[in-house]
């Protein structure tokens, strides 16, 4: 394995979270997937951003709301943040399954 090593969860897939998303936003995920350190911080800047991949500074602003709006990844100038791919809350009153009631219950005991 290489010294500086990323993975994509495979949850990105398996719970549609890449379905509707753009080529540019998937190709920025990818490059702040791949540049994140261990807790998935970027400092690449906007420009240095735009010098890799090949996005005007438009369609970086484009691709970052798309991935902020799925909630895949936070930004506050300068810093990206890629989010954890936390798995969907049903809201209150949604119906669940018993499977799924006994195993959240299972995973609260001591």
């Amino acid at each position: 394995m290489p010294e500086q090593f990323s993975w994509i969860d495979h949850r990105l897939v398996r719970d549609r979270r890449i379905a509707g998303r753009s080529a540019e936003g998937l190709a920025l995920y990818l490059f702040l997937v791949t540049v994140a350190d261990g807790r998935g911080l970027s400092y690449y800047s906007d420009q240095g951003i735009c010098r890799l991949l090949p996005f005007d500074n438009a369609a970086l602003a484009r691709a970052r709301q798309e991935l902020i709006s799925a909630r895949l990844i936070a930004y506050q100038r300068p810093l990206y943040q890629v989010l954890a791919l936390d798995p969907p809350r049903p809201s209150l009153g949604a119906p669940m399954s018993i499977g799924h009631i006994l195993q959240q219950a299972m995973e609260r005991k001591p």
